[in-house]
């Protein structure tokens, strides 16, 4: 069974990290924190096992561009892809651009203001055949809007009348049980991108837990201005593109390449579909590592610390765990951390299914990042303890630069077996 607060919430963190955490690191970071780091982390790091993506050439028809840049509001560690919609069966349809790729999460979730009038998507509706909404959860907040039904075109790739989220604050009365949830995130600037792409390893955001029963804050069929939340059958849920798909419908790849050791001013990759279905998407010597079928998490095991929630999250723009062995920024950017020197750490990742694989990252000092390379989108250094609970390892943006990750769609068929699990 899904654990929903964990997949709503926890990997709703990286959006609320984009806009909360990292805009106020832009606008301007206080003095960090000194002192050496004594951590056994400093040791000769573990052999990375990293594939880096090609050269830029032209896109295959199952590949779309992605690049890192100031997107919205100027938020480093953000990818981008453009998402075309239209009104199913049609050739009426609207392109999105900057729309954040997030492997954390699964759903396409877009903003009204987005859509032109013009472009009228048909209501998803209930069991009893009344309007579907949903609020999304966050740390801090929330969104809030229609599920709506619309083709999705990404790339080459079409998937027909998927259910998605319209963001729209003005659509019927936002549920109290929703809106105490803290603030609103249903604007394009207070979530630093025009929406969210979620291609994680699961179907639909919610999945078994919401059809057994009313999850609240979650979905809720609509009369009017009254929204009562309800349960919901997952072919009505917000669903994740890829396994809608005709073809290429086992996964994906977020392909990046290296970033330097400090910062870069822009970052070009792509974001192939497929796990070993063309010449393109083949899983060659990647390693597969299991992830829970419920909650799509794994461990990690860094510096003696065992991290049994773990997740790979391009939608966090940082590395985002909990230890003693890195000084924190000083207030009021401790959410960072701000070593004296950059810290060249070293963890052990262990999938579910016994693989484990070795791998190296640095962390830099967030204060001196923003100092010197503020203008930059870029920054491949930084982490933090910010929101994560002991138990959490966040590996975000920064782990995905110079590697392809690869995320296999639940129960989809692959060379490296059958979904779900993450390979690199």
């Amino acid at each position: 069974m899904r654990d929903p607060c964990l997949l709503l919430k926890s990997d709703s963190l990286l959006k609320l990290l984009a806009s909360a955490l990292l805009a106020v690191l832009m606008a301007g970071c206080g003095g960090g924190g000194g002192g050496s780091n004594s951590s056994s982390g400093t040791s000769a790091p573990a052999q990375s096992l990293t594939n880096v993506s090609p050269a830029p050439q032209a896109l295959a028809s199952n590949a779309a561009a992605v690049t890192v840049d100031f997107g919205v509001i100027g938020v480093p560690n953000i990818p981008f892809v453009s998402v075309t919609l239209c009104m199913p069966g049609t050739a009426h349809c609207q392109t999105i651009d900057h729309v954040q790729v997030d492997t954390g999460s699964s759903g396409l979730r877009v903003f009204a203001t987005q859509l032109p009038v013009s472009l009228e998507l048909p209501q998803q509706k209930d069991g009893a055949g009344n309007p579907l909404a949903e609020c999304m959860q966050f740390f801090d907040g929330y969104t809030w809007g229609s599920v709506q039904l619309a083709d999705v075109r990404i790339a080459g790739e079409k998937a027909a009348s998927l259910p998605i989220q319209v963001i729209d604050p003005d659509y019927s009365a936002t549920p109290s049980d929703c809106s105490s949830l803290g603030a609103s995130r249903n604007t394009p600037t207070s979530l630093a991108a025009n929406g969210i792409l979620g291609i994680s390893v699961f179907k639909h955001d919610c999945g078994p837990v919401c059809v057994q029963d009313a999850v609240p804050a979650t979905y809720y069929s609509c009369v009017g201005t009254s929204c009562t939340s309800i349960a919901v059958a997952e072919k009505l849920q917000v669903a994740n593109p890829i396994p809608y798909f005709a073809t290429n419908n086992n996964g994906s790849i977020l392909m990046l390449p290296a970033a330097s050791s400090s910062s870069e001013a822009s970052l070009s990759g792509q974001l192939v579909f497929g796990i070993g279905t063309q010449s393109n998407n083949g899983l060659g010597s990647a390693q597969v590592i299991g992830v829970s079928p419920s909650t799509g998490t794994f461990r990690t095991v860094q510096n003696g610390t065992t991290y049994s929630r773990s997740v790979m999250d391009s939608g966090s723009t940082g590395l985002f765990f909990q230890t003693s062995a890195l000084p924190i920024c000083a207030t009021p950017n401790n959410w960072f951390y701000c070593p004296a020197s950059t810290q060249q750490l070293s963890a052990m990742i262990e999938g579910v299914n016994g693989v484990t694989s070795a791998v190296s990252f640095s962390v830099g000092n967030a204060a001196e990042i923003r100092l010197i390379h503020a203008g930059d989108p870029v920054m491949p250094l930084l982490a933090g303890p910010a929101f994560v609970t002991p138990t959490m390892f966040v590996w975000g943006l920064p782990f995905f630069y110079g590697r392809n990750i690869y995320a296999a769609v639940e129960q989809q068929s692959t060379p490296g077996g059958k979904g779900p699990y993450i390979a690199y």
